[in-house]
């Protein structure tokens, strides 16, 4: 319970600016929980249906496996059907690559969505910090230069302390909020990295499935 005093404390001595980031450090939270449950989810979903497919794909089923695709929304699913698609027009190997690119250009903003909003947030945070100092501190020197000389030290301080509660908590919003930032990029890019992945072993298979075809007298 002493700890609990003493945050609202540190918070209610902060003036009318510890609210705006506080503001701020709920959006971050509410956008990087968003970010991690859908980033999840699709990671799970392409595992299946990749899982699903690539043994059908190695056993040159393509129809079966344009099937399985087709009926699927997840993320690798438009971009196996895009290549599948080509290769069932009998596409070159630059076609379908350039199909299942086309695909991932679809793809990869939804998986970046709102994430760079995390650092833009990290800024503000740190930036009304400043600013609540700056006015808070401005508003103690104004306060202090009527007060009877005896006292001046005792409030100088004592309003000095108030107002740097205001950076202090913005940087303690700024920093968690920037290594989210730096963690929902990872998992971006290891999801933007896996369908890179599928679209060029795709391609080495259907490529490899052609020469087969050419060399079976």
């Amino acid at each position: 319970m002493d700890t609990l005093y003493s945050l609202l404390g540190f918070f209610q001595s902060g003036g009318p600016f510890m609210y705006p980031i506080l503001l701020v450090l709920a959006i971050g939270a509410a956008i990087t929980i968003e970010r991690y449950i859908y980033l999840s989810f699709v990671r799970s979903r392409n595992r299946g249906i990749w899982k699903r497919v690539l043994p059908l794909l190695e056993g040159g089923k393509y129809d079966a496996a344009r099937e399985v695709v087709m009926r699927s929304d997840a993320a690798v699913s438009r971009i196996l059907g895009y290549g599948l698609n080509r290769a069932e027009h009998r596409g070159s190997d630059d076609q379908i690559q350039m199909a299942m690119e086309e695909g991932l250009l679809e793809v990869v903003p939804r998986l970046e969505k709102r994430t760079h909003y995390l650092a833009t947030l990290a800024n503000i945070a740190t930036l009304l910090g400043l600013l609540g100092t700056i006015i808070g501190l401005t508003e103690a020197f104004s306060v202090v230069s009527a007060a009877d000389p005896a006292d001046k030290a005792n409030l100088l301080s004592g309003s000095i302390s108030i107002a740097m509660n205001t950076t202090a908590f913005g940087l303690m919003v700024a920093i968690p909020l920037l290594l989210l930032h730096a963690v929902m990029q990872t998992k971006t890019s290891e999801l933007v990295d896996t369908l890179e992945m599928v679209t060029v072993r795709l391609s080495n298979l259907v490529s490899a499935a052609d020469i087969r075809e050419r060399e079976t007298p």
